[in-house]
């Protein structure tokens, strides 16, 4: 979906890993390595983003960091934006249509730290969850998404774990 509006695949990762998840934070050379692209690439799209209000740039000594700008009128669209891209929206419905009383839908693993992998890892919480939805729900929802995707079930989140919460029930 978004591919198709921002053909530079530089700046949609930067977004996917910027915009996933608040907390995601990078520097010039990290991002290099961690995209396996050339700083000069990588710096390019970083001043746009950051001169447009996207991204916000920040001194940790003698590097600059730079993170989302939450403060941007559009930080919230563009969150929405990127899960939307990522099938997020369309996993939480899946899920909460068929699976039983989910208390938390949990996403952990590379996506959460903001790495365009390809393979998204979905933690369930709850009791009595519908296990035998969950295979169908697997191969229902790559189809949809066209990534791959991991479901796991748990009684409760794993203390120390990286995740972002896609759906808590209150």
């Amino acid at each position: 979906m978004l591919n198709k509006l921002i053909t530079s695949k530089t700046r949609l990762r930067l977004l996917i890993k910027f915009f996933i998840n608040q907390a995601n934070c990078g520097y010039l050379n990290g991002l290099a390595t961690e995209f396996n692209e050339s700083t000069n690439s990588i710096r390019k799209e970083l001043n746009h983003l950051s001169e447009a209000g996207y991204l916000e740039k920040y001194k940790d000594n003698n590097k600059v960091g730079y993170k989302a700008n939450t403060e941007h009128p559009l930080f919230d669209i563009l969150q929405k934006v990127v899960y939307k891209h990522l099938g997020l929206e369309e996993i939480v419905e899946r899920v909460l249509e068929r699976m039983g009383p989910v208390q938390m839908i949990l996403l952990v693993g590379d996506y959460a730290q903001g790495l365009d992998s390809g393979t998204i890892d979905v933690v369930l919480i709850g009791n009595q969850l519908n296990t035998e939805y969950i295979d169908a729900l697997e191969e229902k929802v790559e189809d949809l998404i066209d990534r791959k995707v991991n479901f796991s079930l748990a009684s409760k989140p794993k203390p120390n774990q990286r995740n972002i919460v896609l759906y808590e029930r209150v």
